[in-house]
């Protein structure tokens, strides 16, 4: 099959809109039509939602399909594969992805697959099969294991019970066989043996001979945390599952897998399509729970993101049916992906549907997947019980939760309901008592903090300068002053901060970059206060569990910020800490080192005489102080961090107050270097009323008038909202200006001049007067009130 792919997708769920969703991606793909779809198909390139043929008129869908010129049917639910759809789909012509009737049985009939197992010596659980109550009824009477019933046809996925005792069962029985509770889906039943262990999924491809499987996943079905309440189906999902081990993957394919896929070209039911098989990994090994012949829903929506952009899934779909999967090389990214998927209130029991639905935008490597949605007056409405999910990839499976529940936060609906402990088995899972210890069953990875050095590498040499190569990996940096253009012996100034809780708003939005530029500002500023030139930085990455790429975003901005100030990054730590920190949090250290000559040193306070000049330079915005108040103050208004800022509707409320710390080094140091600046103070945490003061003689006070500069627009909103006083907002905050300097007054000419060509915005704020009081006089301050 050369032509272009034109696509029938049947379905309507969260999984047929993963479909469609990577599917669309493919060159090869012309146009998909997805019968009916939802409120997610139809906004996905290439895609028409159909929704005048019904998903189970296969005489219509054939004869729209010839009409479309359809020339590859993918099936999504198990129903009509198992009602036999692949082989209207085959008189017809069409290649179908997707098993025969008789290969559906695997998923159709509990009692076939358990009887396929124990034919093939697959591994699975003790079992019975039971045609009649009563007999059914009669052996969980006799038996003294738990158990778990299981209705034999399909029942959307809900019809595995797990009773938490005898009576249960019981119940579960009589609900199942007599009161019909899954139809003629109970007709029959399956009673196994209860096994203990990690539960696995294994998505594989198959044509029929050869199996290629997705990475292991690990799906949630119990409706509420903790795996309480009845089944869904499928309340999230995560892969790969840290379960699963090379040689144990290897084990489930050779006695398992490929087994499944011989023993059914051997009963002459080959099996082409996708076999989903679910696994308890027991102590004994693994065991086959059962089968499904389609796509997982929501494993689809967690593994298909996780495949290479340059791995073409329609492609691997057509080697499947045309028996040349062995030829198709399936390439994946390495990393994790979680799906949360939200619901609606009530499900599983009865729900509402039509409720308006609304959505933010997602962040980065953040996917929204509809399920039970449909468009209806053009508006968003729900239509099912599981209404739709997010799907987040990333380094880490702690950075992929985080982002999925980052996503979940963006929708919003009436009476939404989610799992709040998505993967909570893979962070708790605990260490078998003969299995040796390890520094990774710690929680400790060196491989990801060898692979964060290799990654930040270039990053790191972009700060290269005279003195320093900026290489790291060794045992610490090094530093020549004299090829860095010290003949004489300078002194050294050293300087140490961090980013505060900035960092949290960091981790809300998924960007790190620009909080590694505040790190090496907070510490360059302080040094060029003092005359200094920042000659060399490190900084110190301490986190719960290590995010390669949220690590070395971090670093990136780091960099950013050492090329800035012109100083070299010549080292740093990566502390990985579990128990000390939870989740993806992290916290950033750094410490800068400067050299002045000794004739250099700042602030001059032997010069400075009442009647010199303030000048102010404008910050960028809240710098990186006061953001535990920001953040109290947003919580505060009932807004989050991922919607319009409303100080600047161009942007949102997180990336504007992301906006780094200004580094002021390349403009100061050489009027510093000229003698043209008596001193200088970088305004940080105790605003302008705390540090000010700092470069002043004791004899001298700052004279500010408050209305010599204006207030961004962010600082005045955080003002107006918080109701903040005047006095505690010139301590909380930087006010607009991000450093003051003391200039003899003959002097303002030139330096103003010389700041505004190197870009700064330059304000006369005040003088110098003798103190009679405190060391920072604020005048006019009723115009902020």
């Amino acid at each position: 099959m050369s032509e272009p792919l034109r696509i029938i997708l049947i379905g309507n769920g969260g999984r047929e809109h993963a479909l469609a969703w990577k599917l669309s991606q493919s060159r090869r793909v012309e146009h998909i039509f997805a019968v009916p779809g939802n409120g997610g198909t139809a906004n996905v390139s290439k895609v028409t939602n159909v929704s005048h043929v019904k998903a189970d008129d296969f005489f219509g869908i054939v004869a729209f399909a010839r009409e479309q010129r359809i020339n590859l049917a993918v099936p999504g639910p198990e129903a009509p594969l198992v009602a036999g759809i692949e082989a209207f789909f085959r008189a017809a012509g069409i290649a179908c992805f997707g098993p025969s009737e008789a290969a559906a049985r695997m998923e159709g009939s509990k009692t076939f697959s358990k009887d396929f197992m124990r034919r093939h010596q697959i591994p699975t659980a003790a079992y019975e099969n039971f045609y009649s109550y009563d007999a059914a009824h009669k052996y969980l009477e006799s038996v003294q294991h738990d158990v778990v019933i299981k209705a034999d046809g399909l029942a959307a996925g809900k019809g595995v019970i797990i009773p938490q005792s005898k009576e249960e069962a019981e119940v579960a029985l009589k609900e199942i066989m007599l009161d019909k509770e899954f139809g003629a889906a109970g007709n029959q039943v399956v009673i196994e043996e209860y096994l203990e262990g990690d539960e696995l999924s294994i998505l594989a491809f198959s044509d029929g001979e050869t199996i290629r499987a997705l990475p292991p996943a690990q799906d949630h079905k119990r409706i509420y945390d903790g795996d309480r309440g009845p089944n869904t189906g499928g309340m999230g999902c995560y892969a790969p599952t840290k379960v699963a081990s090379p040689e144990l993957l290897e084990q489930i394919h050779r006695t398992i897998l490929q087994p499944t896929i011989d023993g059914m070209r051997k009963e002459a039911c080959p099996f082409i399509g996708m076999l989903f098989t679910g696994l308890m990994i027991t102590r004994n090994g693994p065991k086959t729970l059962e089968y499904n012949v389609r796509f997982g829903d929501p494993e689809t929506q967690t593994l298909l993101p996780l495949l290479s952009t340059e791995t073409d899934l329609a492609e691997i779909l057509v080697a499947c049916v045309e028996r040349r999967l062995e030829r198709i090389d399936i390439k994946l990214d390495a990393r994790f992906a979680a799906t949360v998927v939200v619901a609606a209130g009530g499900y599983p029991g009865s729900y509402v549907k039509g409720t308006e639905m609304k959505i933010d935008p997602v962040g980065n490597d953040t996917i929204i997947f509809h399920a039970g949605t449909a468009i209806a007056d053009g508006k968003l409405r729900t239509a099912g019980g599981r209404v739709i999910a997010a799907t987040a990839t990333a380094d880490s499976l702690e950075e992929a939760v985080k982002k999925a529940y980052d996503g979940v936060r963006c929708i919003h609906f009436d009476k939404m309901q989610f799992r709040k402990d998505i993967a909570h088995r893979a962070f708790n899972s605990p260490i078998k008592k003969d299995q040796g210890l390890t520094y990774a069953s710690a929680g400790v990875s060196i491989d990801a903090g060898n692979a964060l050095v290799e990654k930040i590498k270039s990053a790191v040499r972009s700060t290269k300068r005279p003195g320093a190569e900026a290489e790291i990996g060794g045992f610490g940096g090094t530093f020549d002053l004299e090829s860095a253009g010290y003949d004489k012996l300078p002194i050294l100034i050293g300087a140490i901060d961090g980013v505060g809780t900035k960092l949290k708003v960091a981790q809300e939005m998924s960007k790190q970059d620009t909080v590694g530029i505040d790190l090496v500002a907070m510490n360059v500023n302080d040094l060029v206060v003092q005359g200094a030139e920042a000659l060399f930085f490190l900084d110190c990455y301490s986190c719960s569990v290590l995010d390669v790429s949220s690590a070395a975003s971090f670093v990136s901005g780091v960099a950013e910020g050492c090329r800035q100030a012109g100083c070299a990054l010549v080292g740093g730590e990566t502390a990985e800490m579990p128990g000390l920190y939870q989740g993806s949090d992290y916290d950033a250290v750094g410490a800068a080192v400067g050299a002045v000559p000794r004739e250099r040193i700042l602030p001059d306070t032997k010069s400075m005489a009442a009647g010199d000049v303030l000048l102010g330079l404008a910050s960028s915005g809240v710098h990186s102080n006061g953001f535990s108040l920001v953040r109290k103050i947003i919580a505060h208004k009932g807004i989050s961090f991922r919607d319009q800022a409303p100080w600047d509707p161009s942007t949102s409320v997180g990336l504007s107050l992301l906006t780094p710390t200004r580094i002021y080094v390349q403009s100061l140091l050489p009027l510093a270097q000229r003698g043209l600046l008596k001193g200088m103070s970088h305004i940080t945490g105790g605003g302008l009323i705390e540090n000010i003061p700092r470069m002043l003689p004791k004899h001298l006070a700052a004279e500010v008038d408050v209305t010599a500069w204006s207030i961004p627009a962010v600082l005045r909103w955080l003002k107006e909202a918080g109701q903040v006083s005047a006095e505690e907002f010139a301590r909380a905050f930087n006010t607009g200006l991000g450093m003051v300097l003391v200039v003899k007054k003959s002097d303002v000419a030139v330096v103003t001049k010389e700041l505004e060509t190197s870009g700064e915005t330059v304000y006369t704020v005040g003088r110098l007067v003798r103190r009679e009081g405190e060391g920072c006089v604020l005048r006019n301050l009723d115009a902020w009130t």
